[in-house]
């Protein structure tokens, strides 16, 4: 099993995704495509694909010229039938992809948040052994509206559009289910100055919050994960 995995920007990683991969053997190609790493022509030397999050938006084509490849890539991975997960900004990409909008800084989100599935969801086979409420972690400014013939997954009130799949298992999670308690805890040092500026109160509260839904929020990721990698 061989997984491409494209991160958008520093110190991101893949936290419970990456566990899942590991558990399941994974062969890992990480390629840092916003530092110049090039990207494959086509998904045929790779089983499933994962896009990661970032500081971007997704029509930021200017600053990072290799979205618009990148948005073929996915596309090909789905036309393949190969398994592929967007995660934040990956989720925004995929919706972009396959015709979305994409809705910049209308839907502010941080921290610890519920989520609610769909009916959609509860026969899916991803998220249909999850509870119907959850806590997971959002970090974003952005959403999107769905793709034409996507299948809607999962909202809450910041944003309606939480998760949603394509075909068989083309999956977008706008939240960070991959972010463990430990990987915020990394993401707490690595941004610490954006932090600072654009939550203040963050640090203090931190303990509380992760002592409140982590524990939780952690067993939710960790079946998510495991249930997306076994569709590839």
């Amino acid at each position: 099993m061989r997984v491409l995995v494209v991160q958008n920007y520093d110190n991101t990683g893949l936290g419970q995704v990456g566990a899942a991969l590991a558990e399941a053997g994974a062969e890992i190609d990480l390629r840092n495509a916003h530092l110049g790493d090039a990207l494959p022509e086509d998904a045929d030397g790779h089983d499933a694909i994962v896009v990661l999050g970032g500081g971007q938006n997704a029509l930021a084509d200017d600053e990072y010229p290799y979205i618009p490849a990148l948005l073929d890539l996915m596309r090909d991975f789905e036309a393949k039938d190969r398994s592929m997960l967007g995660i934040c900004l990956g989720s925004q990409l995929m919706a972009r992809a396959f015709g979305g909008q994409n809705l910049i800084g209308t839907a502010p989100e941080f921290g610890w948040r519920q989520v609610t599935l769909t009916e959609e969801a509860e026969n899916d086979a991803v998220l249909g052994a999850l509870p119907k409420d959850f806590s997971t972690f959002q970090w974003h400014d952005d959403t999107f509206t769905l793709p034409e013939g996507a299948v809607h997954l999962a909202g809450n009130a910041a944003a309606r559009n939480q998760a949603f799949r394509v075909g068989r298992a083309a999956y977008a999670f706008q939240f960070h289910f991959e972010a463990d308690q430990a990987l915020v805890r990394q993401w707490n040092v690595a941004f610490l100055d954006v932090l600072r500026a654009r939550q203040p109160a963050w640090l203090e509260r931190f303990e509380d919050e992760a002592a409140t839904h982590g524990d939780k929020a952690d067993e939710v990721g960790r079946a998510l994960a495991r249930a997306w990698v076994a569709t590839i």
